[in-house]
């Protein structure tokens, strides 16, 4: 079935333009125009430009993100499925992009009564123009655009999870599917339209979420981990699988995860200000406290610190400051940081081995269970004066409670959606590649290429 799968595509990437496009401009009436100009002026806000700036940098950051994660994520698998890892990650990258702007957004973004997903209002951009977005003082179509940027990576988070085992067309269905139906409503629940009227919101329960940890982290993790037990394990787990063929790559991977995640969070501010001052820091040491705390954890258990384990410790640490980076102090920070590398590493070392999941990149263990720890520990560490609510250490015990909700409500909207969906794929498209195909590698029986020769 898979060989159909561009057969499909192709006519609906030609057909969208034209069934849905711009309705056919008419001449403009002086009056309409002169009264339209003059509300504008009135009520409009204004947009900044060095706000602006600011975003544009902080989105073309978040991109980068996602071929760092390919390295990242190449680096770590086999040599014969570099090439089927990398090409997945910018598949997301460009298969993201056209679904978050033709409806994406809309439901991710789009005003609604019920909380739960948005409406159809913004849906091929309709209403999504220069204007300013809201109060912020960026561009409406900047706003859409950095926001795209996480639905580009989250979706390329979960395929570590089932690296070297996946059907190429598998992936790109489920992927597609898990964007509009799982990541765009918790998108919703968390942000809602303007901010306002997202399920968290009518709740009363006002999460604190200031970057995606609960719509990216927690949410791509417990997908993940179900992936993972609906796939199986990959042939020979885990006495036959080979150690990362190329940990420079990883190493590089991490170091481009590290560098785009100031705009990922910083970002998350919409301006160029105090807020996004203190994301960028906190981010920063959260980091590098969770890096140091995992070799440390290495250098006791192992003899050795590794390089493996201080890049995976740091961005278990990014991970965990993602939610609470806009509400912590940088010594909040710390704490952040620190419980990150603790929780993941006993989550990578001893959780994966005592319930026999082959999650081949750790996955859940470093961004479910970080992005969890984060989410609890921005209800911890929250301070009133930085990010306008109070956490447990100053006195608001029930900013915990709300977090924990927010995690549970994820855990389970994404984990049985993902399930279904992944049987759903199976059965229609195919998920799992055939025991031989696993055996030659992805590279060459999904796309006919190799990354490396063995002579030149």
């Amino acid at each position: 079935m898979q060989r159909f799968l561009p057969w499909v595509i192709l006519p609906v990437l030609a057909i969208c333009p034209l069934a849905f496009g711009q309705d056919a401009p008419t001449a403009p009436d002086p009056a309409a125009l002169t009264e339209a100009a003059e509300t504008a002026a009135g009520d409009a806000v204004p947009i900044n430009a060095g706000n602006t700036a600011f975003m544009l940098i902080a989105s073309a950051l978040v991109l980068l993100m996602t071929p760092g994660l390919a390295f990242f994520y190449g680096g770590l698998v086999r040599r014969k499925n570099v090439l089927s890892v990398l090409m997945q990650c910018m598949m997301c990258m460009c298969l993201m992009t056209v679904l978050w702007v033709v409806i994406g957004y809309s439901l991710a973004f789009g005003p609604t009564n019920a909380g739960f997903i948005g409406g159809l209002d913004h849906m091929f951009l309709k209403g999504v123009g220069t204007e300013a977005y809201g109060d912020t003082a960026i561009p409406h179509v900047l706003f859409m655009a950095f926001q795209g940027m996480f639905a580009i990576i989250t979706p390329a988070l979960i395929l570590g999870a089932y690296a070297e085992r996946m059907k190429f067309g598998g992936f790109c269905v489920f992927s597609a599917a898990w964007l509009l139906i799982v990541y765009c409503p918790i998108c919703h629940w968390v942000w809602g339209y303007n901010g306002e009227d997202g399920f968290f919101n009518l709740l009363g329960d006002n999460a604190l979420d200031f970057a995606g940890g609960t719509v990216v982290h927690i949410n791509a993790g417990i997908a993940a981990l179900v992936a993972t037990f609906v796939l199986g394990r990959r042939q020979g787990y885990p006495t036959r699988i080979s150690p990362p063929h190329n940990l420079p790559f990883a190493v590089l991977g991490a170091g481009l995860l590290w560098f785009g995640w100031f705009g990922f969070n910083a970002g998350s501010a919409l301006g160029a200000g105090a807020s996004a001052a203190n994301a960028f820091v906190t981010t920063h040491v959260a980091a590098a406290t969770a890096g140091l705390t995992w070799s440390v954890i290495d250098w006791i258990y192992n003899g050795k610190p590794t390089v493996l384990g201080m890049i995976t410790g740091a961005v278990g640490g990014l991970v965990a400051i993602t939610p609470a980076c806009g509400f912590v102090s940088p010594m909040g920070a710390i704490g952040v940081g620190f419980g990150a590398g603790i929780l993941a590493y006993f989550a990578v070392a001893f959780v994966k081995e005592k319930f026999g999941y082959d999650d081949s990149l750790d996955v859940f263990g470093v961004h479910g269970v970080a992005g969890i720890w984060g989410a609890i520990a921005a209800g911890i560490w929250a301070v009133k004066e930085i990010g306008g609510t109070a956490g447990l250490l100053e006195g608001n015990a029930a900013q915990v409670g709300i977090q924990f909700k927010a995690i549970i409500y994820t855990l389970v909207y994404s984990g049985i959606v993902s399930f279904v969906l992944l049987k759903l794929v199976d059965l229609t498209v195919g998920i799992k590649a055939s025991d031989q195909h696993e055996r030659i590698g992805l590279d060459l029986t999904e796309h006919a290429e190799t990354a490396y020769t063995l002579v030149d």
